[in-house]
């Protein structure tokens, strides 16, 4: 009886890692970072100023680097979606140590 309990125990934890390892991805968080600031640059790029335009020679600089983050943030998550982190697997002969004696 025991035995099922820790093996309970076990894939409770491996699980708990699993959600930890996928909730700390640091990809998520560069993405995300990405997609919210491109939305915001982006949107100031709709609205020009002609004194921004003309430093910029004529190009709406905001616009094409709120597009290019908004890509780029998107490429990251779809890293993620298509990728995602799995948690290392212990070594055999850890895994049957932490498991205490066998009743």
């Amino acid at each position: 009886m025991s035995e099922q309990t820790d093996s309970g125990e076990d894939r409770r934890e491996t699980g708990n890692s699993s959600a930890s390892t996928k909730l700390f991805d640091i990809r998520t968080i560069i993405g995300g970072l990405f997609v919210v600031y491109g939305v915001l640059v982006g949107f100031a790029g709709i609205f020009p100023t002609k004194e921004g335009l003309a430093k910029a020679q004529g190009i709406n600089i905001n616009l094409w680097t709120g597009l290019s983050m908004l890509l780029l943030g998107g490429l990251f998550l779809l890293w993620v979606k298509l990728r995602p982190l799995e948690a290392p697997e212990a070594p055999a002969e850890e895994a049957s140590e932490s498991a205490g004696p066998i009743a």
